[in-house]
């Protein structure tokens, strides 16, 4: 049984939705959190990657840089940029891209059930990225951007919200800049609220899709709230943390390609003998790029040309985790031929999501930043649900969501 819950959401004002509103804090480096930040002082990343307001250089880990977060946030308050709804009340967040849209209802949901394992999770978390979000949080006072939960599709719910959305002007209607559009409807009739409260009630459990690291956060954030206050009574907004819920059917998962710096001290002959021993490969000459149309196969691009790749079928494991293309490809090319044992850890390896396309694989490894790269075929919704179903773990880096959450919209206060 799935608990959520209406809240006073903070939201930006109408006029100035579109220019607050900024991508998840972590799909970025600084760099680029500079340059988005750089010219627009009302963007939400002063509030998520706080450093950009001080000089190159400075630790972002440092307590100023989480002090001028919710110092930002205060000042947006204040000055009427950003405020807080009167009564309680759910959301409707839908996001539009390419033509393919998905609307997740915004509400607040118990840290208890990711405890217990109501919320479901599928992947593992470092402890330096939870206590980077621990500090931001614990010092915002707030959950400053959503957790992005799903659920197995109930028609009941879907026809309430599509009733919803039907009869009910959005308070927020805008395209970004990344040509996705961002549409947000307040759903503040209680008896409409009651029956969504009610509904949840029947759906067994909540996957994350994204946002481990934010929800792990969350929760160790809402336990310190507990132990300073011992006289909790579990009503309190610190109990619990903000989500949008989206039906599986509506989501979409994209690639998560992968690029390494070199062929751990082998030359492109041996590097290739190695290759085939585990997986069929053949030159691709039929176009510029290759993208892979099914699992169990894999671009591969480096000396200017593309291969494709094929698991053989003896090194397909009968497991679920196993059988992953992400695990095919880390335990007999990334680890045993190339040396990246932790990819989690490992300096030699980095990540690409799908929406920057192939050409990007393809740049990094010609300009020589990189010396080989891999498409790879999307891992699938139900391979992820059915992992988080039987309380396993995917490898790091197996799932890219597009469109992305924008942070801003919506903020939780912890204080009420």
């Amino acid at each position: 049984m799935a608990t959520i819950r209406q809240f006073k959401a903070i939201r930006p004002t109408a006029d100035k939705a579109r220019e607050i509103a900024a991508l998840p804090y972590d799909v970025m480096d600084e760099a680029e959190a500079r340059q988005t930040a750089e010219g627009n002082p009302l963007s939400f990343l002063h509030v998520d990657r706080a450093e950009v307001d001080f000089p190159l250089g400075t630790d972002p880990y440092s307590a100023e840089v989480y002090e001028k977060a919710a110092e930002n946030l205060e000042s947006m308050v204040k000055n009427g940029l950003l405020i807080q709804d009167g009564s309680p009340c759910l959301y409707l967040y839908r996001l539009t891209m390419d033509g393919h849209s998905q609307t997740g209802l915004v509400a607040c949901v118990p840290i208890d059930e990711y405890i217990n394992g109501v919320i479901k999770r599928h992947e593992l978390t470092r402890a330096e990225k939870e206590e980077d979000r621990i500090k931001h949080v614990d010092a915002c006072d707030a959950n400053t951007g959503p957790i992005f939960l799903s659920y197995k599709d109930n028609g009941s719910i879907k026809d309430i919200t599509e009733s919803w959305i039907s009869s009910h002007e959005p308070a927020y209607d805008f395209r970004c800049w990344d040509k996705v559009s961002h549409t947000l409807w307040v759903i503040d009739d209680k008896d409409t609220i009651e029956n969504l409260v009610e509904l949840f009630k029947e759906v067994p459990c909540l996957y994350i899709a994204d946002g481990h690291h934010r929800a792990a956060s969350a929760v160790k954030v809402g336990l310190k709230r507990r132990e300073e206050n011992p006289g909790y009574n579990g009503s309190e907004e610190f109990n619990y943390f903000l989500s949008v819920i989206f039906p599986q059917s509506e989501l979409k998962i994209m690639e998560y390609n992968r690029l390494v710096k070199d062929l751990n001290g082998l030359s492109e002959n041996e590097f290739i003998e190695k290759v085939t021993e585990k997986f069929f490969i053949m030159p691709y000459n039929f176009g510029k790029s290759f993208k892979p149309i099914m699992p169990h196969q894999f671009g591969m691009y480096f000396g200017g040309k593309w291969y494709i790749l094929t698991a053989d079928p003896e090194n397909i494991p009968d497991d679920t985790v196993g059988a992953l293309d992400v695990s095919i490809q880390q335990n007999n090319l990334l680890s045993p031929i190339l040396g990246i044992g932790d990819p989690r850890t490992d300096s030699r390896i980095d990540f690409c999501g799908g929406v920057r396309g192939i050409e990007e694989l393809e740049r990094r490894v010609d300009l020589g930043e990189m010396k080989i790269a891999f498409s790879m075929f999307p891992t699938s919704m139900e391979e992820l649900t059915e992992i988080a179903d039987k309380g396993l773990i995917m490898p790091p880096k197996s799932t890219w969501f597009e469109p992305k959450l924008r942070s801003g919209l919506l903020i939780h206060s912890l204080k009420g």
